[in-house]
């Protein structure tokens, strides 16, 4: 047992609980990494369908699904938006309308568990994000993974605004942020093994003239995230990817 889980026994906390030791992890590219990861394997994708980004997802080459479906074995997308779903099924993609959530609505499903789980830039847009991994186990192999994916609390973008332009850089429908502690340690609480980590790096497209103007800035942070993964301090990076396996039965 580490001090951490003898001051959580005796319900006291010290200073030094605290601090949270960072894995290795490397900074990747987040398509090619996930793809790569998910070829000749069978994946269920949750949140596939990037409503409202699809088409122009797809027009810059950066529709994830679209990706994976060119390398898996078999592919199946969830996700709540029931236009978009109506899309992808009548573009020949196997898709489902579901609140994953909701963990009896997944069950019902009736799917095949996955070797790969994949939780794409979708748990911080959750207001139950707890609920949603419990959910994940039934579609999920025993010997499988979730592969969970997210805007890094401690990226350098935002630290970087907040002190020079007072500002916060976040997607409007947003509603929590994870660092690589807080992340693990709601994965641990559902039932997951965290095994490994990774990083990386935003792509940051121009859309209006004052944006442009702004881009410059936030490319420049962006360049320095890669500079100081290569150092060895990955985890100053926007991206945060963790992967996880099922628990075992008999792990504490």
């Amino acid at each position: 047992m580490n001090p951490t889980d003898r001051a959580a026994a005796d319900g006291e906390y010290g200073q030094d609980d605290m601090a949270h030791r960072l894995p290795s992890a490397s900074i990747v590219d987040r398509i090619p990494w996930l793809v790569h990861q998910c070829r000749d394997k069978r994946v269920i994708h949750v949140g596939f369908a990037d409503a409202g980004y699809r088409q122009e997802q797809s027009r810059v080459g950066r529709w994830l699904h679209g990706h994976l479906d060119e390398v898996t074995s078999e592919l199946v997308g969830l996700d709540t938006h029931r236009s978009a779903v109506s899309s992808a099924r009548t573009d020949g993609f196997e898709a489902y309308e579901v609140d994953c959530s909701d963990s009896a609505a997944v069950s019902n499903l009736g799917l095949e568990p996955a070797d790969i789980v994949l939780a794409g830039e979708v748990i911080e847009h959750l207001r139950a994000p707890g609920p949603f991994l419990a959910a994940m186990h039934s579609l999920c192999k025993p010997d499988g993974k979730i592969i969970v994916t997210t805007p890094n609390a401690y990226g350098l973008v935002n630290v970087v605004a907040s002190m020079t332009r007072r500002l916060e850089v976040n997607h409007p429908d947003h509603v929590v942020m994870f660092t690589w502690r807080t992340l693990t340690q709601l994965l641990r609480s559902e039932g997951w093994t965290p095994v490994d980590a990774a990083t990386y790096v935003p792509v940051v497209r121009d859309r209006g003239a004052r944006s442009r103007i702004e881009s410059v800035a936030v490319r420049s942070v962006l360049r320095l995230e890669r500079v100081l993964g290569g150092l060895g301090r990955p985890f100053s990076a926007d991206g945060l990817i963790v992967v996880a396996r099922p628990a075992s039965p008999n792990s504490s």
